[in-house]
């Protein structure tokens, strides 16, 4: 009754949503804005690691500086919009068909942020539960949740590492990806899910295109959603791993400058050139975690309540930070041992 005024489909529903489209939405915006540019005062900005840059600190550009790079950043991202709207169709709307939707032709697809929950009921199948005269559509109900769970876990995640590191510090330095692999590989799978639930919202445009058949795109699509995030976690979290043991190479060895040098007794070897003290500190920087003990047992040895809960963090902990899932960092030990022994 509030938003139609009456019976659907109402008289009152479009200027209704006019004013929410063009007044309370954009308020909200830039109520958003504002309430931005508070945190940021508060928490201050990230910034990338590098020397004397600390979790306690805002090491940059002076306030001048940073505001004619600002300006000008401003100017040139204008000049594209006001060009690409002056030369640019976009959205032609009469190629589409009549303003009927029984009539309208079938290639609109739905935008970037309803593409995985577009894609999910696509591909769905039609289940359906029938229980004390009621029907249960599941092929709705199932893509839905999970779409709604798609974001909600993206949301939640921050709080769960938390408190699988116990770690619940202000954190202003950004990590390198490739520092923590575990998390780098959820993220990747979870762009995976969504980048196949997208190419499913598409089914029919990709088999008219290349001529296939609809069951064949939607079932390789169902296969997927299944298969591509657990394929993209396992090799996005090797190649993390891989690229830890390089860095801790560069930093104990130096890097490769493609100079071939023989030595007096014919052997011939690469020279490599020591890392300068900004590279050194980038690729050390970081923290590495260590996983949680799992503790919480009795006297008797019985794991007691609280102790589930301990057990059951720790083992995430182990799945985070435990072995195999990061390279230890070169020590300032290691690096002065094998430095010493070059020069002597």
């Amino acid at each position: 009754m509030f938003l139609f005024g009456g019976e659907f489909p109402g008289h009152d529903l479009v200027p209704r949503f006019t004013v929410i489209h063009v007044l309370i939405i954009p308020a909200l915006m830039l109520a958003l804005v504002a309430v931005h540019v508070l945190l940021v005062r508060r928490h201050r900005h990230t910034q990338h690691p590098g020397p004397g840059r600390t979790d306690r600190n805002v090491v940059g550009l002076p306030a001048r500086v940073y505001a004619v790079k600002a300006v000008g950043y401003f100017s040139l991202v204008a000049g594209v919009v006001c060009a690409i709207a002056s030369i640019a169709q976009i959205n032609p709307v009469w190629e589409y068909g009549p303003y009927r939707a029984d009539q309208v032709s079938a290639g609109s697809q739905p935008d970037w942020y309803m593409g995985i929950a577009d894609g999910m009921l696509r591909v769905m199948p039609g289940w359906e539960l029938t229980f004390w005269g009621h029907t249960l559509a599941l092929d709705n109900l199932i893509p839905l949740t999970a779409g709604l769970g798609f974001f909600l876990v993206m949301g939640v995640y921050p709080f769960v590492e938390a408190w699988v590191t116990d770690d619940d510090r202000d954190h202003h330095l950004l990590e390198r990806p490739r520092n923590r692999p575990v998390r780098t590989a959820f993220g990747v799978a979870w762009i995976g899910v969504y980048a196949v639930a997208l190419l499913g919202a598409a089914n029919d445009v990709i088999a008219v295109t290349f001529h296939l058949s609809v069951n064949a795109v939607t079932w390789t699509v169902r296969i997927a959603l299944f298969v591509v995030p657990v394929v993209l976690f396992v090799v996005t979290k090797r190649v993390a791993l891989a690229l830890q043991r390089r860095d801790r190479d560069k930093v104990l060895h130096g890097r490769e400058t493609g100079v071939v040098k023989r030595l007096p007794h014919g052997e011939y070897v690469e020279v490599h050139q020591p890392l300068d003290a900004h590279a050194l500190h980038v690729l050390t920087a970081h923290e590495q975690y260590r996983p949680l003990d799992a503790g919480g047992r009795d006297g008797n040895g019985r794991t007691t309540r609280a102790g589930r809960t301990q057990l059951f963090r720790a083992r995430l902990s182990r799945g985070f930070y435990g072995k195999g899932t990061q390279i230890p960092k070169a020590t300032a030990q290691e690096y002065d041992e094998l430095t010493s022994r070059h020069h002597g």
